[in-house]
């Protein structure tokens, strides 16, 4: 296992009992960042508001449509294209944007990595159909940021219900609070919560 991972594993373990008990039933965290970071931005938009398997699903169907997920071939791609491996109209824009942005070098993707967190969300969010989630998984499977929260996951809020036995689900401020011990490894006791629950967003 990654020597980072494995200490953040130890720390999460030691500071949350029942993230240490999920730890031990789920097994080594395989979180690693993808440096393809126009594939992890175009999955991350497939994903919004839809379950892991369909994003996968499209996601899977797109690539056999425009060939690789590079800027050039999204944008070579006709609407109807776009549109068959089942991409909503917005999703479309948002994809076509976002591969503008990169080939143009507004959102530039190899300087990103530079930056601290708060840059590169705000580098993102100008493209059509980026919000701070869709910037917040980027951070985490882009970049591999270790830090990240991201409080409006609907997969982290239901495995954070189910886990820690709450009668509802919990909200930003109360997410907040019982991931402050998880510092400064919360992408990694995230991942750990997505895997407990279900599936985990970006994976195969």
């Amino acid at each position: 296992m990654n020597a980072d991972l494995l200490k953040a594993r130890r720390h999460l373990a030691r500071r949350d009992a029942i993230l240490k008990h999920l730890i031990r039933e789920v097994g080594p965290c395989t979180l690693k960042p993808e440096p393809d970071g126009f594939a992890v931005l175009a999955r991350s938009i497939i994903s919004q508001q839809i379950s892991t398997k369909a994003a996968q699903s499209i996601a899977k169907r797109l690539v056999e449509t425009v060939t690789s997920l590079r800027p050039s071939n999204v944008l070579k791609a006709s609407e109807e294209d776009l549109r068959s491996a089942g991409l909503s109209a917005n999703k479309c824009k948002a994809l076509r944007d976002l591969a503008q942005k990169c080939l143009s070098n507004e959102i530039p993707l190899k300087k990103l990595a530079d930056m601290d967190n708060e840059e590169v969300i705000e580098c993102l969010l100008p493209v059509h159909g980026i919000g701070r989630w869709t910037a917040e998984m980027f951070l985490i499977f882009s970049l591999g940021r270790p830090d990240i929260l991201p409080v409006a996951d609907f997969g982290l809020r239901a495995g954070v219900k189910k886990h820690y036995q709450l009668a509802e689900m919990p909200t930003k401020e109360g997410l907040t609070g019982i991931a402050e011990p998880w510092r400064p490894y919360r992408s990694i006791a995230t991942w750990f919560i997505w895997r407990g629950f279900g599936a985990v967003p970006q994976s195969s």
